[in-house]
């Protein structure tokens, strides 16, 4: 018999859990129809569950449905608990992604959208609530087909030529296929959902078991079982207890056999713990197995070493999830407990998720936890009462801020007190946003043996390193092994680990560093009165929004915001739309801190003073060892540096792409990307003192010779300026006018956050000046938004008086364009040096940019 895994995942309150109670009834497995709202369905089995209605632990239901045994994995829908479904997403087979006809694609609806494809999961996709009124089928698909993929089609089509055609517009190679033979059969259907190029749409009502008879059809008809090794792998997914506090090991069995009392450890040797019990869950009932094989997902006992993510046997480890949290909590005791015992408790919880990431604060004398919200800290209170006994409660939440940096250095750590001997040279470089850290080697082992190699790596992957602003973890960062340097007699172990703890802390001292913090992906929905004050408070927060969208007396505002800022923003909304509004966030990711210096400030953190991570290398002199200072490092150091060699090879590779710069600009940037090179490698370009005159020949009439002469030329440095006048743009364009006659602030905000978006892409120095000087006493106000910088001029000074002393200044070395409409303006800066851009052919040139953005992020 076929055998597949199949998760079940939500935005929450779209009606998941009430599906699987209807999938479970129609295939015959379950006797008794449950509902969520008389909290007695199959698979909310947690008393909170019942009392919230909503899934807070993921939970496993067996089914058999036509030929085929499913294994259901019900998932939390609520953000709060988002890192539990990322960790069953990687055991899953299939999925099925329940949407709410009534609110279509949600934030967290798109979030797990991207997790399914980042654990390449063939997906289902079922529109729950259709019984409900004005819903539209046909506009439900084209949204699905415009935020989730092209790939989407609906498979409730009665008509098989229909449905093979939207089918074959989902890849080029299934159009080739069609136009060859008009038709397909099951198996290159099949396999297209399984390669995900194909992804199934039905409609229905699961709450009036409507549909959900054609979506079983599906998971019978439509699914291919895996192919699985001979040889033993599982992987760890979930860690909990039973009513007895017998821990349960969750796992999904992905090669081999699994037998009783079969010993294993993390990499599958026969020297570890020994599988007591083999159990197989459906809701809270469990039946005991012998042995389990391939595809079978299953409970263990008598395991406690893994973790949620390991691999065990042939099965690779996984890494950390995507979806963490962005917040600390401070763990309140109630008298009579120490925190020593406290402290044991809470790391017993730490083994079941990981993300808990359970510390002790030696300066404060606390236990910290991190957690995603008010939601979470309300269940494991819950948790930790019915474990432990024990009554807690929680301070208040503070940001987990990151860094990164946005250079590249040469970090040299070297450990030398006597007898021992180490030094190691570690490239960081900055990655892409939201990447992470990779970790790699590029030194030749007859410079450094490949066994130290690999042990530095290691000593990189066991560690969280801490960044020099604020002592946070550091993120988006390549760190490259160069170079490196062992002694025959002296060098151990622990040397290298001094040495590259050292060598990366002596990196970021030299690097200039980023502070990030973490922002929110939000959907606001509010009645359409209240549009100007989400606006004016969205500005407030720091945060940018999309153009407004209008549904009947419905405003909708999709945008970021940082975290720190949005957090408590949900009672704001409830109290000013009167209970009407609704407020929907995601973690985006980390971005630049919009108030970095105020945070480095109030944290207050000195890296010189942290002994735990020390910048600084030890190096031997006369017999002793003795530290040198992080700044003196390169002078003692034993091995040359790798940045003072020539780069040939990375101005050639450069050079070879050429062909990718097609315009100006791109040219421009390229000439850029040599220098930093050069500049890395040699030092700054010295500039000669007539640099600002070039050589030209002209031909005198009277001689009949050319004569050389020098003409002025100015010579760019930097970036491009981008100076706007705010309210001639406002008035020029017709959508902020409108906007403008009812709310000038909420025209403001508006254009704000469009040029945000355009200064991101375009990459220019970007000042908006709006006119402050009718204002009596009002001093020039400049503030940064984002990636902008947004004037407002002081008392008796215009925004046209601001522009031309400005461009003034900044014309003698940069390019610099000036967009109004205001024809006295443009002649006074065309004098100054600088380009004009009227507002209308601004306002196209902003059009384009976002569909150049939009083409970007639909590939």
């Amino acid at each position: 018999m076929k055998k597949i895994t199949l998760g079940i995942l939500a935005h929450v309150d779209s009606g998941k859990t009430t599906l699987c109670e209807a999938m479970m009834y129609l295939s015959g497995n379950l006797k008794k129809l449950g509902r969520v709202d008389h909290r007695d369905a199959f698979l909310d089995t947690f008393a909170l569950e019942r009392d919230r209605g909503i899934t807070i632990f993921s939970k496993q239901a067996m089914m058999r449905c036509g030929d085929t045994e499913v294994t259901i994995l019900d998932t939390p829908g609520h953000v709060d608990f988002s890192a539990e479904t990322e960790r069953t997403l990687q055991v899953l087979d299939y999925a099925v992604l329940v949407i709410s006809a009534t609110d279509g694609v949600q934030s967290h609806t798109a979030a797990l959208w991207k997790l399914l494809s980042k654990y390449d999961v063939p997906c289902f996709l079922f529109v729950n609530k259709m019984d409900l009124p004005d819903v539209d089928r046909r506009m439900i698909m084209a949204q699905l087909k415009s935020k989730l993929s092209d790939g989407c089609v609906d498979f409730g089509c009665p008509d098989k030529e229909e449905l093979w055609e939207n089918i074959a517009l989902c890849d080029e190679a299934l159009l080739g296929e069609y136009d060859e033979s008009g038709k397909f059969d099951d198996d290159s259907i099949n396999k297209a959902i399984m390669e995900r190029k194909v992804y199934p749409c039905l409609f229905g009502s699961a709450l009036k078991l409507e549909g959900v008879d054609r979506l079983l059809d599906c998971i019978n008809e439509r699914t291919i079982m895996p192919a699985y090794s001979d040889r033993f792998a599982a992987k760890v997914f979930k860690i909990t207890q039973d009513s007895a506090k017998n821990s349960l090991t969750f796992l999904k069995v992905t090669g081999g056999v699994l037998k009783v009392r079969e010993v294993l450890d993390a990499a599958g040797n026969k020297d570890g713990e020994k599988v007591n019990q083999i159990r197989l869950y459906s809701g809270e009932k469990f039946t005991a197995l012998e042995e389990a094989t391939a595809g079978t997902v299953c409970a263990v006992t008598g395991i406690s070493f893994s973790k949620p993510g390991d691999g065990l046997g042939e099965e690779a480890d996984t890494s950390m999830p995507v979806l963490q949290p962005v917040l600390t909590y401070t763990l309140l005791l109630p008298d009579g407990v120490d925190t020593h015992t406290a402290m044991q408790r809470m790391r017993l919880l730490e083994a079941e998720d990981p993300m808990l990431n359970v510390s002790w604060n030696e300066r404060s004398g606390e236990i910290n936890l991190r957690l995603m919200g008010d939601i979470q800290i309300e269940v494991l209170q819950s948790i930790i009462k019915e474990r432990f006994d024990m009554e807690v409660g929680f301070g208040q939440g503070s940001i987990i801020y990151k860094e990164t940096i946005d250079n590249t250095v040469e970090g040299v750590g070297h450990f030398e007190p006597l007898r021992h001997y180490a030094e190691v040279h570690l490239l960081l470089k900055p990655a892409p946003r939201d990447s992470g850290l990779l970790f790699n080697t590029n030194c030749k082992e007859d410079v450094l043996d490949k066994n130290w190699q690999r042990l530095i790596l290691t000593h990189l992957y066991e560690k969280t390193h801490l960044g020099v602003l604020t002592g946070s973890p550091i993120t988006d960062m390549e760190i490259t092994l160069v170079a490196g340097k062992a002694h025959m007699k002296h060098t151990e172990g622990g040397d290298f680990r001094q040495a590259t703890y050292r060598a990366v802390r002596q990196g970021l001292r030299q690097a200039k560093s980023i502070l990030l913090e973490p922002v929110y992906e939000y959907t606001l929905e509010i009645p359409a009165d209240n549009a100007g004050r989400a606006m004016s408070d969205i500005g407030r927060m720091h945060g940018s929004f999309e153009p407004i969208e209008i549904l009947g007396e419905t405003a909708v505002l999709r945008g970021k915001c940082p975290v720190a800022t949005m957090r408590d923003y949900t009672k704001e909304v409830i109290q000013y739309t009167r209970g009407k509004g609704r407020l929907s966030c995601t973690l985006k990711g980390y971005e630049p801190c919009h108030n970095a210096d105020e945070v480095i400030a109030a944290i207050g953190y000195d890296p010189d003073c942290d002994t735990d991570n020390p910048c600084d290398s030890v190096f031997c002199s006369h017999g002793a060892g003795h530290t040198v200072k992080w700044n003196e490092v390169k002078d003692h150091m034993h091995l040359s540096g790798v940045m003072n060699e020539k780069p040939t090879e990375s101005i050639t590779a450069v050079a070879r792409d050429f062909s990718r710069y097609r315009n100006t600009d791109d040219i421009f940037a390229l000439d850029k990307e040599l220098m930093s090179i050069f500049e890395s490698t040699y030092g700054p370009v010295k500039k000669r003192a007539n640099n600002d005159y070039t050589p030209q020949r002209r031909y005198d009439a009277t001689t009949g010779k050319k004569q050389r002469n020098y003409k002025y030329t100015p010579k760019f440095e930097g970036p491009e300026y981008l100076l706007i006048d705010g309210y001639n743009v406002i008035y020029a364009w017709d959508n902020l006018k409108i906007l403008a006659a009812d709310n000038i602030d909420a025209a403001r905000g508006a254009l704000i956050n469009i040029l945000c978006n355009y200064q991101g892409y375009r990459k220019c120095n970007l000042i908006l000046v709006f006119d402050a000087y009718r204002v009596k006493g009002h001093d020039r106000e400049i503030e940064q938004i984002d990636n902008i910088s947004v004037v407002y001029t002081k008392e008796a000074e215009t925004a046209d008086t601001y522009i031309e002393k400005t461009s003034h200044d900044l014309a003698k070395r940069h390019r610099v364009r000036v967009v109004t409409s205001d024809l006295t303006e443009q002649l006074i800066i065309i004098g100054n040096g600088a380009v004009r851009v009227s507002s209308k052919d601004f306002f196209d040139e902003v059009k384009t940019a976002e569909d150049e953005i939009r083409e970007i992020i639909g590939s």
